[in-house]
């Protein structure tokens, strides 16, 4: 027997639909990048003060602190996060490229080795490994007879190090999977080895489409650097909390000093943003 609906002119709510929009690795990026200056510039100026007014410490008085500080903030600290970062990125990247080319192995056993290290360390918390790092290394190593010292910031620099090494090994393999099939053919059919094609003539084509996420994750990793500060290591977090405390731990010099080091990492990390996209841009395949 056939079944027949009614027509009805009432209205109907419709099945609701939710489509998840499309990953973007720059997402974070393009958000930093596309900030107007002129607003930051307010809210920065805006912020510190509705957050003084509220208290009993003239705001003069908690900037003239924070002016007190300052050189030391920036020289002694902000600078040790610049080169955290960069100590970072060079191991990072180094073990990166080796972890992402192990994962275009030929050999299994390799290939699916350097596909298990990636994963694990790209969706690890970062503060997580910090402490495994941490606790996993020995303060001091005895090596012919000598005792040598390995401060905080060496096993802070490792293990910033290692998140970094899971997503340079992403940015590689996509790179070299990004390369058209047609050009590893054609380089076989005239007789390169799998080493020559990779190392002559893939790998170059493959450093500008690179470059941009990696600026991107050195922008990350440079953001990522105050979380340090819970190993102990004298960054510019650390150094502000040691300087409220100079100045008997006013509630008031909370405001002034974090909102420095907000001002010093956006200093830093904007002109990276920018660049990242005008590269993104430069370097896109154009149809």
């Amino acid at each position: 027997m056939a079944m027949t609906f009614d027509k009805t002119d009432l209205p109907v709510l419709k099945p609701f639909r939710m489509e998840g929009a499309p990953y973007d690795a720059f997402y974070h990026t393009r958000w930093l990048a596309g900030l107007r200056l002129r607003w930051v510039a307010v809210l920065m100026v805006l912020w510190p003060t509705a957050a003084l007014a509220q208290s009993g410490m003239a705001m003069g008085e908690a900037f003239a602190a924070l002016w007190r500080w300052m050189p030391f903030l920036v020289t002694q600290g902000f600078l040790f996060n610049i080169v955290i970062s960069l100590f970072s990125m060079l191991i990072g990247t180094t073990l990166g490229v080796m972890l992402g080319l192990g994962q275009i192995s030929r050999v299994g056993v390799v290939r699916k080795l350097a596909w298990f290290v990636t994963q694990l360390f790209r969706n690890s918390p970062w503060l997580v490994l910090l402490f495994i790092v941490l606790l996993a290394l020995p303060y001091e190593l005895n090596l012919f007879g000598q005792t040598v010292r390995i401060p905080a910031w060496m096993k802070a620099v490792f293990g910033l190090s290692l998140p970094v090494m899971a997503n340079i090994s992403e940015i590689v393999r996509g790179a070299v999977l990004s390369v058209p099939s047609g050009q590893w053919e054609a380089a076989d059919s005239l007789g390169f080895t799998r080493r020559q094609i990779l190392y002559e003539i893939i790998l170059p084509q493959c450093f500008k489409r690179m470059i941009p996420p990696w600026m991107n994750w050195y922008a990350i990793l440079t953001m990522a650097t105050p979380l340090c500060s819970l190993l102990g290591v004298e960054e510019i977090i650390t150094l502000s909390r040691q300087a409220m405390s100079a100045e008997d731990n006013q509630p008031e010099l909370l405001v002034p000093f974090y909102g420095f080091a907000l001002v010093l990492f956006f200093a830093y990390c904007y002109p990276i943003a920018r660049l990242t996209i005008w590269l993104e841009r430069r370097v896109s395949v154009k149809f």
